[in-house]
């Protein structure tokens, strides 16, 4: 049995799981869930298995978590999702239009990977956006490595193209 100090795991990788959700919604609220709910999971996890690396586990946990709710969100509203907090205040660095820019192309995103397949958006979220290599998204998914690179190339085709028809409408 694997006894596991839940306050420094929480302490130590806590940031990385909350920017991994905040990053993929774009909403304080759904990332608080989504936090929550990646530790609650970490802690399932650890009582059936070993868990040798909690800081991959848990932002592999928070990304699937994060899809799913970016999919409920899609689903129940039909809309673009809603970004709110840090991103709406501008930058000095940047003219408004980019600021504009960013945040279509942010809410875009948000909504083509909500259409992947899990597997696709997770290995596609793990990969850019939380700089893990091949061979780590393939250990946290259970997949071979040829695997992870085959689905990472069909995600990112896949949101080509929704993207470049968002760009024509």
């Amino acid at each position: 049995m694997q006894v596991i100090d839940w306050q420094a795991v929480v302490k130590k990788h806590g940031p990385v799981v909350w920017s991994t959700a905040y990053r993929l919604l774009g909403n304080h609220t759904d990332a608080a869930d989504c936090f929550q709910e990646a530790f609650v999971c970490a802690l399932e996890v650890s009582r059936r298995q070993y868990v040798f690396n909690f800081a991959a586990l848990l932002v592999r946990l928070a990304t699937a978590r994060a899809i799913d709710r970016l999919r409920r969100r899609m689903r129940d509203s039909n809309i673009s999702p809603e970004t709110a907090g840090c991103d709406d205040v501008l930058s000095d660095d940047i003219e408004p239009y980019q600021h504009i820019q960013a945040k279509e192309l942010a809410e875009g995103l948000r909504e083509a990977l909500a259409q992947l397949p899990q597997q696709e958006a997770q290995v596609f979220c793990l990969r850019y956006l939380n700089n893990m290599s091949y061979r780590q998204i393939a250990r946290q998914l259970g997949i071979k490595n040829s695997t992870a690179g085959v689905l990472l190339h069909r995600a990112r085709t896949k949101l080509r193209v929704h993207l470049e028809k968002a760009a024509v409408t």
